[in-house]
């Protein structure tokens, strides 16, 4: 059966903050479809241009590499090196302008090679990308922040890392050299029917994995599910900027890649 994406997406300032410094990009490819969510840190502009470079330079590397011929662990190693490349990108920025000196951003991304039923997903920072498959909800990525590190050493549980007063101060960003060879890519088998969330913590980090999943299975309707999920972030009490995107997975006969 030939899959293809439906895509929904949405970025919103929020209430408590004066500049959005979250970038969201979906970039519509002959041979792939790439979709980016990046949360900005670092001071005045800094973090927008820092969200606005990722989203920029991965699609562009992952364009210029990620051919349709490529292996499926070369595909891994070309994903990989996008984010490594934009992080090499920054920081030179960074060190090049003395205003952007501290800018950072987190990067979440999935990547569908067209006629496959693989996708890519990757992350950095503590941006997530969640799976709703059936039933359940899934995160994908881990959190780069000193919390889950905790948790990974057994120090703290899972449960306590949620309000953990280290729980958004990450340890690994674009922007960082803990940034190294890259963060391990998954590569997810999907069907049709799953739906896939990429969000800033802005979303998650006031949204319980339980209330996404009810709410997505709500909202068959991509650009209202991404639209309403930021929307109950913010009346839930969200003091960031909020973004998300929402891609579902059908079939190509009756569903095609849109906007």
């Amino acid at each position: 059966m030939a899959l293809a994406l439906s895509i929904g997406k949405c970025s919103l300032l929020g209430n408590y903050r004066e500049n959005n410094e979250d970038s969201i990009d979906v970039q519509l490819f002959p041979e792939m479809t790439v979709c980016v969510v990046a949360d900005g840190m670092g001071g005045h502009a800094a973090g927008e241009v820092a969200s606005k470079r990722a989203v920029e330079i991965i699609p562009r590397e992952l364009k210029k590499r990620l051919g349709a011929s490529v292996s499926n662990d070369d595909a891994k190693a070309i994903v990989r090196r996008s984010i490594v490349q934009a992080n090499e990108e920054i920081m030179s920025l960074a060190a090049l302008d003395r205003e952007l000196k501290n800018m950072g951003t987190t990067v979440v991304l999935t990547v569908w090679r067209k006629g496959s039923s693989l996708m890519y997903v990757a992350g950095m920072g503590d941006s997530r990308v969640y799976l709703v498959h059936g039933k359940k909800i899934e995160q994908l990525t881990v959190d780069h922040s000193i919390a889950q590190a905790l948790v990974e050493a057994k120090t703290i549980s899972a449960a306590e890392a949620r309000t953990h007063r280290y729980r958004n101060v990450l340890w690994k960003y674009l922007g960082s050299a803990e940034v190294g060879d890259g963060p391990e890519v998954k590569v997810v088998s999907m069907q049709a029917g799953d739906r896939f969330l990429l969000c800033t913590d802005g979303l998650s980090g006031v949204v319980s994995d339980e209330q996404m999943m009810n709410y997505m299975k709500e909202k068959p309707d991509n650009q209202e599910c991404a639209d309403g999920i930021c929307q109950l972030a913010l009346d839930q009490g969200s003091r960031d900027n909020i973004s998300a995107i929402v891609v579902e997975v059908g079939e190509s006969k009756d569903r095609k890649s849109v906007v």
